[in-house]
């Protein structure tokens, strides 16, 4: 077997990570993140929340069922850098078309294997999130740890226009069904319900499950003003996922004042945390975030705990919104705000993934309720 090029992870506090290469060679920078999914890392890679971040996966084998054209989150590899225990270089899947290892290559995405990663995460959970790099050119922890620490944290990033579409498009492409085969065949144009979506660093399988609840979808840059969105008379309006910092897109969150009350809208994930602000909330850093598809969360409105996947960094105060807004969705581990609703805008959004992609599919009935919401409001 041809021996693997060495290479390294520093965090930003010096803690450094022996490994191996996977992936192209060369440097990757970000926050160092940790995610607890057992599969879909395909998902996870193509995921454009995780923009500006190395992703650590904490199941230990990686890799095993290869990759493929269809289970793609977006058009593209997003992340920063990958970090996996162990990657599987002989994959066993009638739909996989390359291994781990040359689909990172491919992408230019550099990545780390071979290092402790139940050692990485219990440090990223006692000491935080932090900036970190991995590299294959400079395996000296001391002047890598420099380099990290200097790196820009997320805080103040706007990441969004980073990963946002550069022009509006249609969606048609439905949930993916075992009869249908392997590929989610394609959807209608002729759902009930008009809605438009900022794409904030939209995933795909959102798009699938409006379209599956009966939705006509467009999508618009993140920065289209909510005039030309309103102009097109849509039913309602879907705000979406993303990375970074919410408080730095502070467009998104002028145009969100704009539409309220003008239409149901409905955010997920980043696009819950832009629709608060606009509200007049405020947001915070989470120490390392909630990353994977195992954190449970009550619904306050049935008292039905749900499985869900998670990929965000910051959180939404409830308190800083005052009486109008009502906490529906609680994380049962840390207390969090994982969903609201406003008592008398048409308003509501949840901070997980009700779509997973990775993960359980308890919570797609949102979808089915924001169906409702704009057919109570269709005039």
């Amino acid at each position: 077997m041809k021996e693997r090029t060495r290479a390294m992870l520093v965090l930003a506090d010096g803690r450094a990570f022996s490994g191996w290469s996977l992936g192209a060679d060369g440097e990757a920078l970000g926050e160092v993140v940790f995610n607890t999914s057992m599969m879909g890392y395909q998902e996870v890679l193509t995921d454009p929340s995780y923009r500006g971040q190395v992703v650590t996966m904490t199941y230990p084998l990686i890799g095993n069922y290869g990759v493929n054209d269809e289970d793609l989150e977006s058009a593209r590899i997003y992340l920063a850098g990958f970090v996996v225990r162990e990657d599987c270089p002989i994959p066993s899947n009638w739909r996989s078309r390359a291994n781990l290892h040359q689909y990172l290559r491919r992408h230019g995405i550099v990545g780390i294997a071979g290092i402790d990663t139940r050692a990485l995460t219990r440090h990223l959970r006692e000491e935080g999130a932090q900036t970190g790099i991995v590299s294959t050119l400079d395996l000296e922890p001391k002047s890598l740890g420099r380099r990290a620490a200097a790196y820009p944290t997320l805080d103040g990033r706007d990441l969004v226009r980073e990963v946002t579409c550069p022009a509006p498009y249609r969606w048609t492409e439905t949930t993916w069904s075992l009869k249908a085969g392997a590929r989610p065949p394609a959807g209608r144009d002729g759902g009930e319900y008009f809605v438009v979506a900022y794409d904030y660093g939209i995933k795909h399988n959102i798009l699938r499950n409006l379209v599956r609840a009966g939705c006509r979808v467009e999508v618009v840059p993140a920065a289209t003003p909510a005039t030309s969105v309103l102009a097109r008379n849509p039913d309602g309006i879907f705000l979406s996922n993303g990375p970074g910092d919410p408080a730095a897109v502070d467009y998104a969150i002028s145009e969100t004042k704009k539409l309220l009350g003008k239409k149901p809208i409905f955010g997920i994930c980043l696009g819950h945390q832009i629709l608060c602000l606009a509200l007049g909330g405020k947001t915070y850093k989470l120490k390392y975030g909630h990353h994977g598809g195992n954190q449970p969360v009550m619904d306050l409105t049935t008292q039905k705990v749900e499985i869900t996947a998670q990929n965000h960094g910051y959180a939404v105060d409830i308190d800083s919104m005052g009486g109008d807004v009502v906490c529906t969705h609680l994380n049962l581990k840390d207390q969090t705000v994982e969903g609201m609703v406003h008592r008398q805008l048409p308003v509501f959004s949840v901070q997980y993934h009700p779509e997973a992609s990775p993960g359980p599919h308890d919570a797609r009935y949102l979808f089915v309720r924001f169906v409702d919401l704009m057919a109570r409001n269709k005039s």
